[in-house]
């Protein structure tokens, strides 16, 4: 059976390969100039070595302030967006690739946007009926005691605008939600309260039309914030999930409306939190996300059979309408 299934790979990767070499010069861009850059430069030489590994006409563009002339200068076929937070997962990139006629991985300009602000995501999906976290907006004028009142007890303030849990905090008083404010700020202008569910966390990854396994999250930080995503080897990621089939299949069914509730396509990701009670909110929709090596999607995909160069290419081939 082992040796059946290792030559079914096999065939598979083989398949792929053939299927890639159909495309032309495919840039990986990665790097950038957000504040997610360190992250987005793991990410995209994992992805440039497994396309390597298939035999891809592949190049590595580390984008700079002169990203358009380094696009250009490539000619690029098609390319595999790596890029993490602003200029890379906000539409920007992908409106520019678009004038320049270059297909690409994810989701288009519009969707990128919107999932890129939590804040607005959040809106789309209560107007969608989703559930998700009550929620205000911040400035320094408000009054944070009664957004505290409003909110509970235990509050996590979040720039809209930035990924990998950058300039978050979690307070629990008027006073430190003021300075959680401040230091949320310096990293964007949208800053906004969100009510703290207590319970687990879990991710979905989206691939085309499918969702993948959903992971558990276990971390003792005091919430899963950089450190734990990217450094610490002490965070447990579950997987299978440990829930019910039935409780399973709910879980992905809201990650699949979530993810098209903002329009996205191709792959991604759907975090969440579930309550005490077992009832599932929608914290954020990533369109781009990690691909290192302590990355959810490549997790999810290998619990789905997948290597992670099988991964690489589905998303890519995605762009071609081939998978």
């Amino acid at each position: 059976m082992a040796e059946a299934k290792k030559q079914t790979s096999a065939g598979n990767t083989q398949a792929l390969k053939d299927q890639l070499q159909k495309l032309g010069r495919i840039g990986v861009l990665f790097g950038g100039t957000s504040a997610e850059r360190e992250i987005s430069l793991q990410s995209g030489s994992a992805v440039f070595e497994a396309l390597q590994g298939l035999g891809a006409d592949v190049v590595a563009i580390d984008l700079q302030e002169d990203a358009i002339e380094q696009i250009k200068s490539a000619k690029l076929d098609r390319v595999f967006i790596a890029l993490h937070g602003k200029g890379g997962e906000d539409g920007r990139i992908q409106a520019v690739l678009e004038f320049m006629g270059l297909p690409y991985t994810g989701s288009g300009v519009q969707a990128s946007s919107i999932a890129m602000d939590k804040w607005r995501s959040k809106q789309i999906f209560s107007a969608s009926g989703l559930p998700t976290p009550e929620y205000e907006p911040l400035s320094a004028e408000s009054d944070f005691a009664s957004v505290m009142a409003r909110l509970g007890t235990e509050v996590m303030v979040k720039p809209a605008h930035e990924g990998s849990s950058i300039g978050m905090s979690k307070v629990n008083a008027a006073d430190t939600l003021e300075a959680a404010y401040h230091t949320a700020a310096k990293y964007d202008a949208s800053v906004f309260a969100e009510r703290v569910i207590h319970g687990g966390e879990y991710t979905v990854a989206i691939l085309g039309d499918e969702a993948l396994p959903p992971i558990k999250l276990e971390t003792d930080n005091t919430f899963y914030d950089y450190e734990a995503k990217y450094i610490s080897n002490d965070t447990r990621y579950i997987c299978p999930c440990g829930l019910k089939a039935e409780t399973e299949a709910q879980l992905k069914d809201i990650a699949l409306k979530a993810f098209a509730a903002l329009g996205c396509e191709g792959w991604g990701r759907v975090d969440f939190m579930a309550d005490e009670q077992g009832n599932f909110y929608i914290l954020e929709v990533n369109t781009i996300p990690g691909m290192t090596s302590h990355s959810l999607v490549p997790m999810a995909a290998a619990a789905k059979g997948l290597s992670f160069e099988q991964l690489v290419a589905t998303v890519l081939l995605q762009t071609a309408g081939e998978a």
